[in-house]
């Protein structure tokens, strides 16, 4: 009998009767456990001392205070903390196996390599830290010398707005490289569409416990969906023209809130600009452009579902609407979110309990500015080769899909040295493999990852940094929480092996690099730094750093009242935060609309002003249609400056592809940079990964046109690749699109990860968004062949 997660349940459970007479299951369950306590990453504490350290965790996008009890100096179980008020008690599966990524040798670096074998066979030879930095520093210094700095390039997956991140910034600036590239998550475009319609880029906060009605966009197929009241199942990708069909509704009925839109709305009725020119508002357009009919057969959803839908949530007394797909660590569509937030816009509950709240950033303190020598001043003024923030993509601060092309295209290596911090883009970027090509093109790959992942097998030089367990960092108001929150992990455990913190390696690195880079970094550890930014924390209004878990954050900054410091002085604060982990401000003023948007109305903005500007911008450097092509844009005239609905293009023959595949994230797999724990294969249903080989979502009539039952092999086939995998059939997926989940198909790591499945973006034909030109992972157009 095959010993998978079913069977093993069976044997247990169902046959215990049958076999309790024989000694057979008591040898078997003793063999069992000696093979299990033989894997190094198996928590086998020796006799001591029981204690207790609280921290961070980072392995997702959450930030959630975990405590962790150790026997002696070991770690052996992670918890959820009462004490923290992002997760009260809680922890995600992920959360609770960090410790077999920890003390796994076989999923990690242990101390700095260099690449001896074919890039990515992952043969490496062992080198010290002074010759590795010494290797990295002097290539960075030939760059420099001849004159050509932008050639060095990052790619870093560290959290927007962390120190880590900042630092690495600050790194290529003073050396003088525009080519800093991030990974993109749902805070790239959160952060485009509040900067357009409220003026301001601050950090997502929605006030979700509060609110009575959350109506909750792009969760299809997901623990949201499955939990909520009502699911409404839209067609993946028709979430904007949805949104707006429920804006028709509430306008046509009457049932928006009159007073907000009128006194503090730009462009929602029709108007004429100062140079006589008439435009439409938002109301016109959506009245003619989304009518329930219309949206219905976008979306394909009942018009009648869409009316009651409306009508719902704009009686409910708190109503707020909120998207995204997967945990976070996705982008989504531009447009997509700033319709969403038309419908905030339209009920008034902006800034209100139970509503999106519009925040500033964390008042930490800024870094000093940076000196730039010559070299640098020249190598900054070189164009950015993913053109983010350039007219065609002005409201984009990074753009690796362009980044990848980029490189792909040209003739010549545009890339001589590329740093890869926290991220492992060969695996998670949506692009087909491009990215993987692209690295082929660059003579020098240098690696920080603490795990020997796909990108890190393709690294000329490994420095790896420390587990999130055995460092310090800071964590930055995690996305959507509605108060401003500080989190700083803490070692729990001291370094195993011989890795470093990546925020002391760069610190180091720019002293090699030459006496103009050091003097940008005059500290001696990165704690330093983190404990100057923290500054700021204290010479703002003040906040609390301990959280007895009494009384809800969310609870507390609803009833309002005067917050009064728990701390006398900046030294007192930095010990406490240092033990806690913990700096937040559960207080909030609430309704101050006057003041409240910074765009260049002082209005929310259904018609984006700054789109406006940027569109004219571009078009006077040849015509508008051209300008609207570059950046994507399909729409005309006045729809281009508001939300609206947009299809997304591919070259890709849809009656040679006539499905669509839709990748999904579970909560108990890791589907980013970090590796899945082992252990949570056990947590995984035969039918998500059978053996090796993982399955697809498919509706039982899209099956059915194929002669699929369930259990049954196919080829998923699109422009860009194939995959092979087994079809689930399942009522809650969508007819004529396939669900492929993200996690999958690793080709590094260790026997537990490697070859387990399939990686749905090894297919993905990447599109690119409108407006923002962030890559769009969904809707790849596919083929299905029944093996």
């Amino acid at each position: 009998m095959e010993l998978n997660r079913r069977n093993f349940i069976k044997f247990v459970v169902g046959g215990a009767a049958g076999i309790q007479m024989t000694p057979l299951p008591w040898k078997l369950t003793d063999d069992i456990a000696i093979w299990t306590q033989n894997w190094p990453w198996v928590p086998v504490p020796p006799v001591g001392e029981f204690t207790h350290v609280k921290s961070i965790c980072n392995l997702c996008p959450g930030g959630c205070g975990i405590e962790v009890r150790k026997v002696d100096k070991r770690a052996v179980k992670i918890e959820g903390r009462t004490d923290y008020p992002v997760n009260p008690g809680g922890i995600c599966p992920l959360g609770m196996g960090g410790l077999q990524l920890l003390y796994n040798e076989s999923i990690r670096f242990t101390r700095p390599m260099k690449r001896v074998g074919p890039r990515g066979s992952g043969k490496f030879m062992d080198i010290t830290w002074e010759e590795a930095l010494n290797i990295l520093a002097a290539r960075i210094s030939t760059l420099r010398k001849n004159g050509s700095p932008e050639a060095l390039a990052a790619v870093d997956g560290n959290p927007i707005r962390s120190t880590m991140s900042l630092l690495i910034e600050r790194l290529f600036k003073a050396i003088g490289s525009p080519n800093y590239v991030r990974i993109p998550t749902i805070e790239d475009t959160f952060g485009m569409a509040s900067l357009l319609m409220q003026g301001t880029d601050g950090p997502m906060a929605c006030d979700l416990e509060n609110a009575d009605y959350i109506l909750s966009f792009g969760s299809g197929l997901s623990n949201t969906a499955s939990k909520a009241d009502q699911w409404v199942a839209a067609k993946p990708g028709t979430e904007a023209a949805l949104a707006l069909g429920l804006c028709h509704v509430i306008i046509k009925e009457g049932l928006y809130d009159t007073r907000f839109v009128n006194d503090h709305c730009f462009g929602f009725n029709d108007w004429s600009s100062a140079n006589g020119k008439d435009h439409i508002g938002f109301k016109t357009m959506v009245l003619d452009s989304y009518s329930p009919d219309k949206a219905g057969q976008i979306t394909g959803l009942a018009p009648g579902d869409i009316v009651s839908l409306a009508k719902e949530f704009a009686g409910a007394k708190a109503p707020v609407a909120i998207c995204g797909k997967g945990k976070g660590a996705l982008n989504g569509s531009l447009y997509e979110f700033m319709a969403v937030n038309s419908l905030n816009a339209l009920v008034g509950n902006i800034n209100r309990p139970g509503g999106v709240l519009v925040r500033d950033p964390l008042p930490l303190n800024p870094l000093p500015e940076v000196e730039l020598d010559e070299i640098a001043l020249q190598g900054l003024e070189k164009p950015r080769l993913d053109l983010a923030g350039s007219m065609k993509h002005p409201f984009t601060h990074s753009l690796i899909n362009n980044f990848t092309k980029a490189i792909i295209d040209s003739s010549r290596s545009l890339v001589d040295t590329l740093l890869v911090f926290s991220a492992n883009p060969v695996h998670t970027i949506p692009d087909g493999g491009s990215f993987r090509k692209a690295l082929k093109k660059i003579p020098f790959i240098v690696s920080f990852s603490p795990f020997q992942d796909e990108t890190a097998y393709m690294a000329d030089l490994i420095l790896p940094d420390h587990t999130y367990l055995e460092k310090t960092e800071d964590f930055i108001w995690p996305a959507g929480l509605q108060y401003p929150l500080y989190g700083l992990s803490q070692p729990v455990v001291e370094p195993i092996y011989n890795t470093k913190n990546t925020g002391d390696v760069i610190l180091d690195l720019a002293k090699r690099i030459g006496a103009s880079i050091g003097s940008a970094f005059p500290w001696s550890r990165f704690e330093e730094v983190l404990k100057e930014r923290v500054k700021g924390l204290f010479d703002s209004a003040g906040g609390l750093v301990d959280h007895d878990g009494s009384t809800p954050a969310w609870q507390r900054q609803k009833e309002g009242g005067e917050l009064n410091p728990d701390y006398k002085s900046f030294e007192e604060m930095w010990k406490k935060i240092k033990s806690t982990g913990l700096w937040y401000r559960p207080v909030h003023t609430y309704k101050t609309r006057e003041v409240l948007f910074k765009t260049p109305t002082g209005k929310f903005e259904f018609f984006s002003s700054k789109i406006e500007l940027a569109v004219n911008a571009l078009s006077e450097k040849g015509s508008l249609d051209t300008a609207l092509c570059d950046m994507a844009i399909s729409g005309k005239g006045d729809e281009v400056f508001m939300p609206h609905y947009e299809t997304t293009k591919y070259d890709a023959d849809r009656s040679v592809y006539p499905l669509l595949m839709m990748p999904y994230e579970m909560i108990n797999l890791a589907s980013g940079w970090v590796p899945t724990p082992p252990f949570l294969n056990k947590s995984l249903f035969d039918t998500q990964l059978r053996g090796d080989e993982s399955f697809f979502e498919i509706n039982p009539g899209t099956a059915a046109d194929y002669n699929l039952k369930q259990g049954d092999r196919a080829i998923i086939k699109s422009p860009e690749g194939k995959v092979r995998a087994r079809a689930n059939l399942s009522e809650g997926a969508m007819p004529d699109i396939i669900y492929m989940p993200l996690g999958f198909g690793h080709t590094a790591y260790d026997e537990f990860l490697q070859g387990k499945g399939v990686n749905p973006n090894d297919i993905v034909c990447a599109g690119k968004d409108p407006l923002s030109g962030l890559p769009v992972w969904w809707n790849t157009p596919v083929r299905l062949i029944k093996l």
